[in-house]
This record gives C-alpha cells, sequence and structure tokens, in this order.
C-alpha cells in the first residue's frame, strides 16, 4: 500500500484510485477535526469535501506530512465556512431588524441557572473565535505539537503559543463555574 505522499503524487497525475485511497484513508480524521470546527456534521461533511477538492487543484510541497498539510487546507475551509455563515446570521439579523424592530438578545447572567445548564464541548469551542477554536482543537483534541499547528495554520509557532494561551484564558473565564 503506498503511503500518503506517494498517494498525492499520483492523485497530480490524474489516478482516481489513489485519490479514493487518500479519502478512504483521511477522511474520518478530518471530519472530527471539522465537525470539531464548525459545530455540526453538515458543515463538517462539507468542509471534508471541499478539502478533497482543493487536494485535486493544490500543490503538496512537502513542507510536512500531507496529513498536516491536509488539516492546514480544512482548517481555511472551515474558516470560509464560519465566515459566511456569521455574514448569514448578520444578514437575517438585519433583516429581522428592519422588519420588527430592534431585537433583544437575552443571556443568562453567570452564576445562575447558566451552571445549570448542560454545556457540552461543542458548546464551548463555538464560544471561541475562529482562530482560538483551532488551536484548541489542533492542540488538545488531535495533539499536534506546537510545531504541527504553525505549519497547518501558516503562522509562527509563537503566534500558535499566544494564541493557545488566550484560548484557555477565554475557556478558564467563560466557563469557571462549569467545572
Amino acid at each position: 500500500m503506498p503511503d500518503d505522499i506517494e498517494l498525492v503524487r499520483r492523485i497530480s497525475r490524474g489516478d482516481e484510485a489513489s485519490f479514493r485511497a487518500l479519502v478512504d484513508r483521511e477522511s474520518r480524521y478530518l471530519y472530527g477535526i471539522a465537525h470539531a470546527l464548525t459545530g455540526n456534521a453538515t458543515d463538517a461533511e462539507d468542509v471534508v469535501q471541499e478539502t478533497f477538492a482543493a487536494v485535486l487543484t493544490s500543490r503538496y510541497r512537502g513542507e510536512s506530512s500531507v496529513r498536516t498539510w491536509l488539516v492546514g487546507i480544512l482548517v481555511r475551509r472551515a474558516g470560509m465556512v464560519h465566515r459566511l455563515r456569521h455574514r448569514q446570521r448578520w444578514h437575517r439579523s438585519l433583516q429581522a431588524e428592519a422588519a420588527d424592530g430592534p431585537t433583544v438578545e437575552l443571556t443568562t447572567p453567570p452564576g445562575t441557572a447558566g451552571t445549570e445548564a448542560r454545556l457540552d464541548l461543542a458548546t464551548m469551542l463555538q464560544s471561541l473565535s475562529p482562530e482560538h477554536r483551532a488551536v484548541i482543537v489542533l492542540r488538545e483534541l488531535e495533539g499536534l505539537t506546537y510545531e504541527e499547528m504553525a505549519a497547518v495554520l501558516g503562522v509562527p509557532q509563537g503566534t500558535v503559543e499566544s494564541r493557545l494561551h488566550r484560548a484557555r484564558e477565554e475557556l478558564r473565564k467563560r466557563f469557571r463555574g462549569y467545572l
């Protein structure tokens, strides 16, 4: 069985069987990351499909493992989905405000009914910015090293470390009474 690098080489030459083999080998792993980043199955499936579609048009340069390269593509696609969803919500909010007058978003004060609510990991992750969510998922759920995370995200290792620190602090502040 060819390794991932050989599969990518064959894919670049149009080998459909190699593409199917790479999809079979990596899709479950990528789906787990995509689901953690997007928070729902539909968006996760779309992000994974877009990631593999990008494999057909992208060039693997060999600067990292194929899996790290794929995760980098996936993180960028997930960010695009997040921005699109944010714009759609903002647009719907403006439409509702124009039609019904101002809208009010109710929040639960810390320490009251919020501690009674059952929060899960997906809810916690969705409360973070895309950049902070990505570093938490890659480090805490996927176990990537700082070096691998820097390669995936296309940023210096110091940036990864500071984002991870800020993301952890944000989670601590927001969910202090939860645990």
